[in-house]
């Protein structure tokens, strides 16, 4: 089967819903609990991303240099540095480590 047709639907929902959220935001009303509901889902999911790209590498587990580097990445954002040095200090974190051994 051409990949095009699914492609095409695919793109075409794509967009209608990029179209529909600001079309229909002014005609929608949200209530406030919905939207403290949707802002924590949101964060729930982030998490679990993060979380799961973190600590497994297939179904196996990713060893502890990569959770070190994204800790320290986590420590370093939440004191707000920039994102240069987040990214340095992480790749740097979980690189030492490997050096080291300890994977």
């Amino acid at each position: 089967m051409s990949l095009t047709i699914p492609l095409i639907a695919l793109i075409i929902g794509t967009y209608g819903l990029r179209i529909a959220g600001p079309a229909l935001r002014t005609r929608i009303t949200i209530s406030a609990r919905i939207d403290n509901v949707m802002t924590t889902a949101v964060a729930v999911i982030f998490v679990a991303l993060v979380a799961t790209s973190t600590l497994l590498v297939g179904r196996d587990f990713a060893g502890f240099a990569l959770p070190a580097g994204v800790a320290v990445a986590a420590l370093l954002a939440w004191r707000r540095a920039p994102f240069v040095v987040i990214v340095i200090a992480a790749a740097a974190t979980t690189a030492a480590l490997r050096w080291f051994g300890i994977n």
